[in-house]
């Protein structure tokens, strides 16, 4: 037997297809936009470099919070007490007062709302007894969820030479938030909130514009310049809505990387679009089987395949289908005998596990044995 490769049309499983957009400018040092329902990256500029995320890297305090919420381990209206620690803290402030205790919804409110360090201190000491304890914390789950470039020192985001993200790392930290913690979601797009009293703004002013965004985080130090985590859905009512998630750092003031997210927010949009190449359980060609109570069987598709490609000029896709053939009998419905790797412009590669969509007994008896012959005469004369 031998790899058996066959070449597809693009036509063949899809009516008209995508070619590249044109690039776009941007302002930051570093962005990256994804799509999150394909996870396609449309924008890639020094997504891998490391940065400092300011108080975008509250998004990680949060994260841990959502989860200690979802495993029951709290509860919203759980109290954390304030200690002096969490009082003195410097910078974007909740206004907690010192011995007092905070319910984690408002901890919540004014960690996402407010930007509050003291709020950070709060959960990080209310959930691991100290931020040192909890800094650990980050680091582990930080791990276990793909953040393959991040190293947290404190809970707040404050300067530290050794506080570092990338882009990358915190477009996957948000997907992960929309993904693993709906039910929370929405604490990310109310626009204000008030806590003793004072009433104060969420910094994310793109909350409620036309390009749909509801979510996550701003952040500003001298270090790192002005950035934002930003999520935006198009398309809610519709079948298939599509959601982009946005990164950007190192802009000059807050309009800046206002201006720079709805831009490329908008871009996102615009320029690019969702295709469903293949459908679950759809047949992709036969494959032939030696031995077979039947000589081939249908490959179909495991999963529906959606990917996002440029929405502007029309070009072609490539399908290619691999397995090691013919296939030996007996073959198992659903067993993954073969690939369809499809490869299109700039994009990476994607490789489809394609199953039997049929159980194929073998032969015995008098058909075994022809058949059987007929194998070797194959391969003595072929």
């Amino acid at each position: 037997m031998k790899p058996a490769i066959c070449v597809f049309s693009a036509a063949a499983l899809l009516m008209s297809t995508c070619a590249p957009s044109f690039a776009i400018e941007t302002a930051a040092k570093q962005a990256y936009l994804i799509d999150a329902n394909t996870h396609s990256v449309l924008l890639n500029k020094s997504g891998d470099e490391a940065m400092h995320p300011s108080s975008m890297s509250k998004l990680m305090t949060i994260y841990i919070l959502f989860s200690r919420l979802a495993e029951g381990r709290v509860k919203l209206d759980s109290k954390f007490t304030v200690s002096e620690k969490a009082w003195r803290t410097q910078g974007s402030k909740t206004f907690v007062g010192i011995g007092s205790e905070m319910a984690v919804e408002d901890l919540i409110h004014g960690i996402i709302i407010q930007s509050g360090n003291d709020a950070c201190i709060v959960v990080a000491e209310g959930i691991s007894g100290s931020e040192e304890a909890f800094v650990q914390e980050m680091n582990r789950v930080a791990k276990t969820i793909g953040l393959e470039h991040s190293n947290f020192d404190n809970a707040t985001g404050l300067p530290d030479d050794n506080h570092l993200m990338t882009a990358h790392d915190l477009a996957t930290l948000a997907e992960h938030l929309i993904k693993d913690f709906p039910q929370y979601y929405h604490y990310f797009s109310q626009r204000e909130y008030t806590y003793n009293n004072i009433t104060q703004q969420n910094r994310n002013r793109l909350l409620g514009s036309t390009i749909g965004v509801d979510g996550l985080k701003t952040g500003h130090t001298d270090a790192g310049g002005f950035g934002i985590t930003l999520s935006a859905q198009q398309g809610a009512d519709n079948a298939n809505p599509r959601r982009l998630i946005l990164v950007i750092n190192g802009m000059e003031s807050d309009n800046q990387r206002m201006e720079e997210g709805y831009k490329l927010l908008r871009w996102g949009f615009r320029e690019f679009e969702n295709r469903t190449l293949l459908r679950k359980g759809q047949k992709i060609a036969d494959a032939d089987i030696w031995f077979g109570k039947m000589p081939n069987v249908a490959l179909e598709a495991d999963q529906d395949l959606t990917i996002t490609l440029p929405s502007n000029t029309k070009s072609g896709i490539r399908f290619v289908l691999k397995y090691t053939g013919p296939l030996q009998a007996p073959v198992a419905k659903g067993a993954h005998v073969a690939d369809l790797v499809i490869t299109m412009p700039e994009a990476s590669e994607q490789v489809i596990p394609l199953m039997a969509s049929e159980s194929v007994e073998k032969l015995s008896g008098f058909g075994y044995m022809s058949a059987v012959a007929g194998y070797y005469l194959h391969h003595k004369n072929p």
